[in-house]
């Protein structure tokens, strides 16, 4: 029986799990990452971790999904802004030192993205972009199983793609970048402007139950996100596109408008061709697809 171990490195949490050749986790653990105590505390501390789900196994290696920036050619992490002090860290050499274990590092939405394709929503499709929507956007993009990662490593990476050319900035991204018009955070400082202090949540909540302002907070959101899905329809022409992150847990009242959006933008011979689905493997998405970065 095949095993290896995934890692999904987050700014609150940090997963590892054991996982079979199938995509089910045989064992598995969470802990808080505790950014503050900084990068040589939370890799000791998943160094340990990964010791405890190994045990006696053999295992193929260790995959880690983590924020970028990084460079998965390399394994290098460069200091992304949800891990504060992470500047130049040499990830994958420092676990494979300390492992004596083979090693891969990703972008964690490219993590999720191949999870996804190989054991979720987008299974059996040849090709499969991946979009969260979560406090940032992200995105991955999986041809024929595995990750397309671009010259650098920054395919994908579709939060900095220019919607709203002199838009609200966001950390160090474009004017008008997509994370900031569509992100689960774009939506809540928006809201705060109409007098609503509980972030996305309570936007899409009161739009729920027709609040005219949150609803038009959310169909701005709404349109900028389908741009972008529009945007990469005529770039890579995916087979499939699989949703998923915090906000899209509001699927019921957010897909069909999104999909519904998107046609406004594409050629019309491409309208009925677009396949919109929700992501199905929910927050395990992530250290799932770390451990088939190993290959």
């Amino acid at each position: 029986m095949g095993l290896r171990i995934g890692v999904d490195l987050g700014g609150t949490n940090l997963r590892v799990a054991l996982v079979k050749e199938d995509g089910k986790i045989v064992r598995d653990m969470e802990r808080k990452t505790e950014v503050a105590k900084g990068p040589q505390y939370i890799i000791d501390k998943m160094i340990d971790m990964i010791r405890e789900m190994k045990g006696d196994e053999v295992i193929k290696g260790v995959g880690v999904g983590c924020p970028g920036p990084l460079d998965p050619k390399t394994g290098v992490i460069y200091n992304p802004p949800n891990l504060p002090g992470w500047n130049n860290i040499p990830l994958a050499n420092i676990l494979e030192k300390s492992l004596y274990e083979h090693v891969k590092i990703d972008n964690d939405a490219n993590a999720a993205a191949l999870a996804e394709a190989k054991f979720g929503a987008g299974v059996g499709a040849e090709s499969v972009y991946y979009i969260t929507v979560s406090t940032g956007v992200g995105g991955g993009f999986v041809l024929d199983g595995k990750v397309f990662q671009g010259a650098a490593g920054y395919a994908g990476e579709i939060g900095n793609m220019i919607i709203l050319p002199g838009g609200p900035t966001h950390n160090s991204l474009n004017a008008g970048a997509l994370e900031s018009l569509a992100s689960g955070t774009a939506i809540g400082l928006s809201g705060q402007k109409g007098g609503m202090s509980g972030g996305a949540e309570e936007v899409i909540h009161l739009a729920s139950l027709g609040n005219p302002t949150a609803q038009t907070i959310l169909d701005n959101a709404i349109n900028y996100l389908a741009i972008g899905i529009a945007n990469l329809v005529h770039s890579v022409n995916p087979s499939i596109f699989v949703l998923g992150g915090g906000v899209m847990k509001s699927e019921r009242q957010l897909l069909e408008p999104i999909k519904e959006k998107v046609k406004n933008y594409v050629y019309p011979r491409l309208k009925e061709t677009i396949n919109i689905v929700p992501a199905s493997l929910g927050p395990k998405a992530g250290v799932i697809g770390s451990a088939f970065l190993i290959h």
